[in-house]
């Protein structure tokens, strides 16, 4: 069996399958996250994302020994992850990483990011991810952010790239303003939300256009490169799957520039996608 999962695409979809629009049940989706740590694209898949509302029911659903690499999404805020971390049962869970919304739209996320970061200097082991609303405030929390890990925080940003409504999508030019903004402050990143497929693409059902998950690999590679804003924004907007395959293609040997990867309410999708467009080997020898 030829099968090989470019070192380009290792962890790039963390595994997010009881988040909508998948929203599948808890045993189902830790049964299914299992099965795809045992699965030969393996290293495609990042941690399970818990939400910290579900920790005591995955308490009764994960063995001694399992543990299982998560992810926990602070979706009870960012005051209460700390006890949320606590109640952990660390026998059967490992923990990677805590992600977590410090604002809302509007809001400013200067006090939700230095909550976080407090937390976060009592776990060095844990990477944290911030997230940060494409509004007012933005700038001003990167900045933050970029000091707190120059100090030596393990802390990143995280951005929101779709959702149940047209303004939680940005537009192409101001996913690429951040992502130069993140280049320019040698600031890592991940996304969530709307990243379903890996060519930028219409959804049937809602006619949001949905980011595709190729397009902000390519994007990120020449933005690491130098690329200005409008080029990147460019190839954000383009589905010509040919201009996208080639970056990838050329950098399959190398690590990911700056961003960390993105949360998926499936696994098969993303798959599906790189075995079609010749980017993973997924087919038999």
């Amino acid at each position: 069996m030829s099968m090989h999962v470019p070192r380009i695409f290792t962890g790039l979809v963390d595994d997010a399958a009881v988040f909508p629009p998948g929203s599948a049940d808890l045993p189902d989706a830790i049964a299914a996250h299992r099965g795809h740590r045992a699965a030969w694209y393996a290293s495609l898949v990042g941690p399970f994302l818990l939400p910290a509302s579900e920790i005591r029911a995955a308490r009764q659903l994960v063995r001694p020994g399992d543990e299982l690499e998560i992810g926990l999404i602070g979706d009870t805020g960012v005051n209460a992850l700390p006890a949320a971390v606590e109640a952990l049962p660390t026998d059967r869970l490992r923990l990677r990483q805590v992600e977590v919304a410090v604002a809302k739209r509007g809001e400013d996320p200067q006090p939700g990011l230095r909550a976080l970061l407090t937390a976060l200097a009592g776990w060095p082991k844990i990477s944290g991810y911030a997230e940060v609303p494409l509004t007012w405030g933005l700038l001003a929390a990167l900045d933050a952010l970029a000091e707190a890990r120059a100090s030596g925080v393990d802390v990143a940003a995280k951005f929101r790239t779709g959702g149940l409504a047209a303004e939680l999508f940005p537009t192409p030019v101001e996913l690429a303003a951040v992502i130069c903004a993140c280049r320019d402050r040698a600031l890592p990143f991940k996304l969530t939300a709307g990243l379903h497929h890996a060519i930028r693409d219409v959804d049937p059902e809602t006619g949001f256009t949905h980011h595709g998950f190729l397009n902000v690999l390519s994007a990120t590679i020449i933005s690491a490169d130098g690329a200005e804003v409008a080029e990147v924004a460019e190839l954000l907007a383009t589905t010509d799957a040919a201009r996208l395959i080639e970056p990838a293609r050329m950098h399959a040997g190398a690590d990911r520039p700056l961003w960390v990867g993105f949360g998926s309410c499936s696994i098969a999708d993303p798959l599906a996608d790189l075995v079609r467009l010749g980017l993973i080997d997924g087919g038999f020898a």
